[in-house]
């Protein structure tokens, strides 16, 4: 679906059991062709559940061709007392192309009283191109310690992770910073740090306090970038 009228396509990434349990393997694989332009969603949070043996394993594949951009801003996890989750995602640049990216999660299900509750939340995210890495990070989780002190979440309830890559742009220092004020503005009391990486690109990471302050402060960062590395105007996603 073409949103925006800019001839980019919009999809909803849609598991039909309505959440993630213990044992299921999902795995979404995606390839870009040249000077094309794709923006992958989700309708909704994705609910991990309790799992007794074996975790849910997911992952997210991605070759973006030359030229292409790619958007992906799946909503945030939630992931149940008991829940165990391994999660990968990995992306591929060609030249020329351009990737914002959204990971983002929950401490649990907080309204509930159930933060910090889950057994196992194991992510990595890779981003290469033909020289290649960009960005390579992964984060072991578990119950066996509190992780909303210094050094953790700090006593927010959402964690977020925003990403811009696009080897072939310049600039990254001037763009971060653009970023770092376009997010303070907003005043939700997020606690957001954008850095450029080495080469290609930049990161930013989110401490919110609630899931309004974390969809306003990735709505900002993706909003400016979409803005600055393509051109184009922020997208109204349309949510169930």
């Amino acid at each position: 679906m073409d949103l925006d009228g800019s001839g980019g396509a919009t999809l909803t990434l849609l598991n039909p059991s309505g959440g993630v349990l213990g044992g299921d393997v999902l795995a979404t694989s995606v390839t870009l062709g040249r000077d094309s332009r794709v923006c992958l969603t989700t309708p909704a949070a994705t609910r991990v559940y309790r799992s007794l043996g074996a975790p849910a394993v997911v992952t997210f594949e991605a070759a973006v061709g030359e030229g292409a951009a790619l958007e992906y801003v799946p909503d945030h996890l939630i992931p149940s007392p008991g829940a165990r989750l391994r999660q990968r995602t990995t992306v591929t640049l060609a030249a020329g192309a351009t990737l914002l990216l959204v990971d983002a999660w929950a401490v649990g299900r907080v309204a509930r009283g159930e933060a910090w509750q889950f057994h196992e939340l194991d992510t990595a995210l890779t981003v290469r191109d033909a020289r290649g890495l960009l960005l390579a990070e992964r984060a072991v989780l578990d119950e066996t310690r509190g992780w909303d002190g210094l050094g953790g979440t700090e006593g927010c309830s959402y964690v977020g992770t925003f990403v811009a890559a696009a080897p072939s742009a310049e600039g990254w220092e001037e763009i971060a910073g653009e970023l770092s004020r376009t997010v303070a503005a907003l005043d939700t009391g997020a606690r957001v740090g954008v850095t450029p990486l080495a080469r290609g690109g930049l990161l930013a990471r989110l401490l919110c306090p609630s899931a309004p302050a974390l969809e306003a402060s990735v709505r900002a960062l993706w909003t400016a970038s979409r803005r600055r590395l393509l051109g184009l105007p922020p997208l109204a996603l349309r949510k169930l």
